[in-house]
Formats: C-alpha cells, sequence, structure tokens
C-alpha cells in the first residue's frame, strides 16, 4: 500500500494524464493534465505571496472542477485546507476563515455576492473560484503574480508543461492536511484537524472495497465542503484516474434522472434522504400506480414486481453502478427492508467528520439488514455498556483515521477524545457477536421518561415519515408526553389539504397507527403541524436543538 497520500495524487496525475478527469454537467471538462497546469499556476501564485507550508487556505462553493483544483493546488503545496460548506450563513463563513486564520479565500459567486470582506481582515486575497480572478489583493505581489501568471509560467516552464514537471513534496502522517468545520446538529462549528494518515486511510478503504478504474465515471452528489463526499468521491476518484462530474445545482429526484442516464456513474455516493425520496417519488410509482404507495408496508411481494422495481431502481441511477453507499444519517429501515428484497445493491457508511470519516462500513453482500457494517481496517471499536450485545452504550473508537483534535479548542478536544485515546461519537450502539454495530440513535437526543424508559426519538420518526401523508418529523418530551412535530407530505394530502379538520382527522389516523407499532412507554400523545421544513445540517440532519422549546 501507497504510504503518501500526495504520492498517489501525483502518480494518478502523472499515470492518466490525457484522460478527463473533471466536468462540470452542461459545462467544461479538464484532463488530467489541465489539473496539473493549473495546480502550477496557483503554486506560482501562493509562492509570490510568501505562503509557507502549514498556512491556511479556505474554499467556499458549490461543487465545481474548480472546487476541486483550489482543493488539490493548496494541499500539493503543503498549504492546509479549510473547505467551508457554501450552506453556511455569511456570519458563520466569516467566523470560519477569521478562526482557520486563512490567508486566501476561494469562493463561488452565489456565495461572495453575501460575504463582505470587511468581516475577514486577515485574509491577503479573495479568488473567483470560477476563474480564479482576484476579487480582493492586499498583497501587491499577489496582485503582480496573477496579472503577469501566463508570463511567469511560461518563465518556469520555457519547454512546455510535461508530465515529468509535475513534482509535489510528500506529507507526514501526522502533518494537518484538512481543517473541517462541522455544521453539527448544536449550533456551533467546531475545527476538525485531520492529519494525512486519516486522509490516506479513508481513500485505502475506498481502494480496497471499490473497484474503480482510470476513465470510470464518478457523480460527485454530496458537498465537497463535507468530509464524506470529499473523500468518497473527489479524493478517492481522483487517485484512480476517474472522471468526476459535478451536478452544479441541487441533487433533485429530476436531476438525477436526467443526468445519470448521460453519466452512468460506476459508484455513487449519497446521504438516505436523497435514496429514500427517489424511491418513494420515482421508483415506486412506476412500479405499480395503485401498489407503488404500499409496497414498503407488503411483506410478500410477486417476483414480477420486484422484477420490475429493481430495473426501474437500476435504470434511475444509471444503470451502470457497483453500489449506492449510503452515509451520513440513519436509513429508514423500511426503505431499506424493501432495497434488500429486490436485491438492490446499496452498502451503508458509518463515521463522523472527526474520523475522516469511516468507522464501519460493509460489502452489501454481506450487510446485516438495520446495521451499518463492520469495524473498517486500521480501526476499532468498543461500546461502554455492560452488556454491549443486548443494552445500548456509548460507541467509542481509536485508531488512524481519528483526528488531531479541535483546531484551537483543547478543551472540546479532551471532552470527546480520552485520555486513553478513545474517541466519544455520541452515538448510542449495540454490536452482535458476527461484530455488526447496529446504532440507537444520539446520546444527547435520548428521552428518558420519568419512569426511567429510554426512548430513542429517532426510531419513532423513521416509522412516522413512512406514512402516506408525512413528509418529515421530530419527536420531543413536553411535560413527560411524546409530541410529534410533523412537516406534512402535501402532495400526498392533495384535496384532503383544503380543510383544517381534514389533515387533523388523518394526522389522528396517522398518530393512532404509529402508537399500534409502538410499546405503551414511547406512544404520541399528539400530533402538532409544522408550517415549513425543518432547517438541516449540510448532511441533511435536522437541527433539533432548535425545535425543542416550542409551545405546544
Amino acid at each position: 500500500m501507497e504510504d503518501s497520500f500526495i504520492k498517489l495524487i501525483e502518480s494518478s496525475i502523472k499515470g492518466n494524464w490525457e484522460l478527463n478527469a473533471l466536468t462540470d454537467y452542461k459545462g467544461e471538462t479538464l484532463r488530467y493534465k489541465d489539473i496539473a497546469r493549473k495546480i502550477a499556476k496557483m503554486h506560482i501564485m501562493f509562492e509570490s505571496m510568501g505562503i509557507q507550508k502549514g498556512d491556511k487556505i479556505a474554499i467556499c462553493g458549490r461543487n465545481s472542477a474548480h472546487w476541486v483544483v483550489a482543493f488539490l493546488g493548496t494541499i500539493t503545496y503543503g498549504a492546509v485546507a479549510v473547505p467551508i460548506l457554501h450552506e453556511f450563513k455569511p456570519d458563520n463563513v466569516h467566523h470560519i476563515v477569521n478562526h482557520s486564520e486563512s490567508r486566501i479565500l476561494f469562493t463561488g459567486d452565489q456565495v461572495w455576492e453575501n460575504l463582505n470582506e470587511l468581516f475577514m481582515p486577515s485574509l491577503e486575497a479573495i479568488v473567483s473560484l470560477p476563474d480564479f480572478s482576484l476579487l480582493v489583493s492586499r498583497s501587491e505581489s499577489m496582485t503582480y503574480a496573477r496579472e503577469h501568471l501566463n508570463e511567469l509560467f511560461g518563465k518556469k516552464y520555457p519547454n512546455n508543461f510535461r508530465a515529468e514537471h509535475v513534482s509535489y513534496q510528500y506529507e507526514m502522517p501526522e502533518e494537518l492536511a484538512i481543517i473541517n468545520y462541522t455544521s453539527g446538529t448544536t449550533g456551533y462549528s467546531k475545527g476538525v484537524m485531520l492529519p494525512y494518515r486519516s486522509i490516506l486511510s479513508n481513500v485505502q478503504l475506498c481502494q480496497e472495497r471499490i473497484a474503480i478504474k482510470p476513465g470510470d465515471s464518478i457523480v460527485s452528489m454530496l458537498p465537497l465542503g463535507h468530509v464524506f463526499g470529499m473523500v468518497f468521491d473527489f479524493l478517492f476518484g481522483i487517485c484512480q484516474g476517474a472522471h468526476l462530474w459535478f451536478l452544479t445545482r441541487m441533487p433533485s429526484p429530476k436531476i438525477i434522472a436526467e443526468s445519470f442516464s448521460e453519466i452512468r456513474p460506476r459508484v455513487i455516493s449519497s446521504v438516505p434522504l436523497v435514496v429514500e425520496k427517489i424511491f418513494k417519488k420515482n421508483i415506486l410509482p412506476q412500479v405499480d400506480t395503485t401498489l407503488g404507495r404500499f409496497l414498503l408496508k407488503l411483506p410478500i411481494i410477486s417476483d414480477k414486481i420486484k422484477t420490475r422495481a429493481r430495473e426501474e431502481a437500476m435504470k434511475v441511477f444509471g444503470g451502470n453502478f457497483i453500489e449506492i453507499i449510503i452515509g451520513g444519517a440513519p436509513f429508514n429501515a423500511e426503505v431499506e427492508a424493501f432495497l434488500r428484497m429486490i436485491d438492490f445493491p446499496y452498502t451503508m457508511a458509518y463515521g463522523m467528520t472527526e474520523c475522516g470519516p469511516i468507522i464501519c462500513h460493509s460489502f452489501w453482500q454481506d450487510l446485516k439488514q438495520n446495521s451499518c457494517g463492520q469495524v473498517v481496517p486500521r480501526m476499532e471499536v468498543k461500546i461502554d455498556s455492560p452488556n454491549p450485545h443486548i443494552i445500548p452504550g456509548e460507541l467509542t473508537c481509536k485508531g488512524t483515521n481519528v483526528m488531531l483534535g479541535y483546531y484551537k479548542n483543547e478543551k472540546a478536544t479532551q471532552e470527546v477524545i480520552d485520555k486513553d485515546g478513545w474517541l466519544h461519537t455520541g452515538d448510542m450502539a449495540i454490536i452482535d457477536e458476527d461484530g455488526y454495530v447496529y446504532i440507537k440513535g444520539r446520546c444527547k437526543n435520548m428521552l428518558l421518561t420519568a419512569s426511567g424508559q429510554n426512548i430513542y426519538p429517532e426510531e419513532i420518526e423513521a416509522k412516522l415519515n413512512n406514512m402516506l401523508y408525512v413528509s418529515e418529523s421530530i419527536v420531543i418530551l413536553k411535560n413527560e408526553k411524546l409530541i410529534a412535530l410533523v412537516y406534512p407530505d402535501w402532495g400526498e394530502l392533495g384535496e384532503n389539504a383544503r380543510s383544517k379538520e381534514n389533515i387533523d382527522s388523518l394526522m389522528e389516523k396517522c398518530r393512532q397507527e404509529l402508537n399500534q407499532q409502538l410499546p405503551a412507554y414511547s406512544q404520541i400523545t399528539r400530533i402538532k403541524m409544522w408550517p415549513e421544513e425543518f432547517e438541516k445540517t449540510a448532511k441533511k440532519s435536522i437541527k433539533r436543538y432548535l425545535y425543542q422549546d416550542v409551545d405546544i
């Protein structure tokens, strides 16, 4: 196995020189040699303004070919990449740029129009991602270098720029590669310091388990500012010589169906929400219009319908993929059961930003239902429970993938990594005799009733979200009563949505049907309608803390 991540990048660029590397869907395509040329020009700019090894460079914009170039230009120079989710509010972007002490910010147009350079006084340059032009420069040498870039490039490489000119300095395993600020469901951002050993180990896991060869297509749907998409789509893909495609827009079921049939990706990474929506909106109704919405609930389905459902599902996702890797949030149990029933090739990946990201994963042929798989190589897990096979306890882990800590926040680091080096994930889990891990919910989300019962709201919400008129929900505990906040599926409600009495009546039926599936101690007392979609993190997890104190 390779012992340097930068060496993997360098070897891939040289070895796949003429192959297509990056395409903005319905836009331009860069080959591996184009990436190398743009990286070389970027290094000239960095050198001119005195960027040192270990200096921080922030990147904030939608997924695009130039986002990838900015990131690769940063780490191959020896600087530290600070990817920032483009969905973050401007004040959070300002805070992250300042807190990380970034010297340069690469930014997309839509992000830039809401930012204010006066609130980021330490930045020396702000660079446009679409064309790498200077939006703001506080460095005369940077301004000069940008204006004379082609001339400086020609002087440095007088006899054309060739593959043999690609030579980057390799890293040490403990060296800092990335500071990734988590959005999290607790409302504030912490900078996760990921060393090169973590990035390399995660990419190696992909290499060990996903058969991608040079020229294969990968669609980048997950935000590159989030470590799941960054590693599984981008970094792994580039190391394999794959052709990465960026949709450059929200991955709606319609856009996925249209673009995937053209791109025909070999591997797809997704959060559960996207897969669940596509199955409910695009696949089940195609299989059988009358049965479609009820298929998830039927214990027995004919082979003919199973075959049709599988064919439709494979077609929607391009018909050429090895598997869909689902991670980032819990997967709906009934949708998963249906995928297994039709032999759909999905696999679960469980982890967290602090592990860059992977902790557990299993091949789809081996995966046990409702499990997130077994612990991956170079990592170990331990569950803090008197009987981890039966009684849920907090999942802790240690190993090569674990972060260095939180940037400039020793207190938060010590709260999550104990003195023996175990990282406390904050997830409650059990583990079976074969080493398969089952996540029950977040420790902090667990509701403790006066009678001493532990309730995991995620398990109730998963059942509720499968109901016909429910789009999404949150379960909270108020005055010892469980209340469900529900944002309804207005499309399914149709004519019924005209009258409040009709909606209330349908929601009451949902509540009664739900309670029949639950033990007495976790039954819902009432459903409160919510007027809009719940606010979410980049992983599409609901920001639960915003809804704990609502008036009922």
